[in-house]
């Protein structure tokens, strides 16, 4: 597959491609990106782990058969040699750590939704200013932090896996364009040609979720997506099905722990000073 820069995109290049795919060089490269217009990169991979965030706004990153949605104030942990695609939802403005592969070993082995804390976000800050030379003794403190704080960080459900079989994907494709249909699973397989049951026990078997969790997790990212592009909650609430919009922000307030507005103003909030002393954990 192409390299990260080679790949065709809308956008400029997020880094010097040496600081992606060759062995040489600092272990930890960053870079931040603003841009005015929405960026997008078709499926590709490379030697290195990445991990990206939002600055503001909202990412959606396509990883195999998954779709993982990456809101400020989270990120995504992309393994080495794991294919993905990235698209913004309007202007772009994010950010990414690419760390080398023998670094990468007591790292999350597969792809991983997080909810970054402060001080990951100011040491990914720091890290995006260094030229990509070789790495000072504090730069190498801030680099380790960064490497911890992925290792420790616990994983959010952020994804939504798509099933393998023609049939189930049939009615997640169908739902996927019309979240607010309320067909029940047995009307959905009828519509599919399944039986209930069949449909009900496959759904589990390719997904890990029953139809009832993989339709409101299809719903949340969406209301993500939303809440990021400012369309207000009574709008959000009926483009997804909900009968009132307490029912929609009860949803959102027990998936996500905020309600929508707590949950895109604490996005937004201001980045704290860091200091680290001494040296970082390993």
């Amino acid at each position: 597959m192409p390299d990260p820069i080679q790949a065709p995109s809308t956008t400029q290049p997020l880094i010097r491609p040496d600081l992606v795919l060759s062995p040489e060089g600092p272990f930890l490269a960053g870079a931040e990106l603003r841009q005015s217009e929405p960026r997008e990169t078709s499926m590709h991979h490379h030697p290195r782990g990445q991990l990206m965030g939002a600055l503001s706004g909202l990412v959606s990153v396509a990883v195999e058969r998954e779709q993982w949605v990456v809101p400020a104030i989270h990120a995504i942990w992309i393994p080495p040699h794991c294919a993905h695609a990235v698209r913004s939802h309007g202007p772009f403005s994010g950010w990414s750590v690419f760390i080398e592969e023998v670094r990468c070993a007591d790292l999350p082995a597969v792809p991983r939704a997080i909810r970054t804390t402060a001080l990951l976000r100011e040491a990914v800050h720091r890290a995006a200013s260094w030229p990509g030379a070789t790495l000072d003794v504090q730069q190498t403190r801030i680099a380790e932090v960064i490497v911890d704080e992925v290792a420790a960080a616990p994983a959010e459900l952020l994804r939504l896996p798509s099933p393998h079989d023609a049939r189930l994907a049939r009615v997640t494709d169908a739902l996927a364009c019309n979240l607010s249909d309320a067909r029940r699973l047995e009307e959905w397989a009828a519509w599919a040609g399944l039986s209930a049951r069949t449909m009900s026990r496959r759904f589990i078997a390719e997904t890990g979720m029953s139809f009832a969790q993989w339709r409101q997790q299809a719903r949340l990212l969406r209301a993500l997506e939303l809440v990021a592009d400012g369309v207000s909650v009574t709008a959000i609430a009926f483009e997804l099905g909900y009968d009132n919009v307490s029912a929609f922000i009860d949803m959102f307030r027990r998936a996500t722990g905020h309600t929508p507005g707590r949950y895109k103003a604490d996005k937004a909030a201001t980045r704290p000073a860091l200091l680290l002393r001494g040296g970082a954990r390993r």
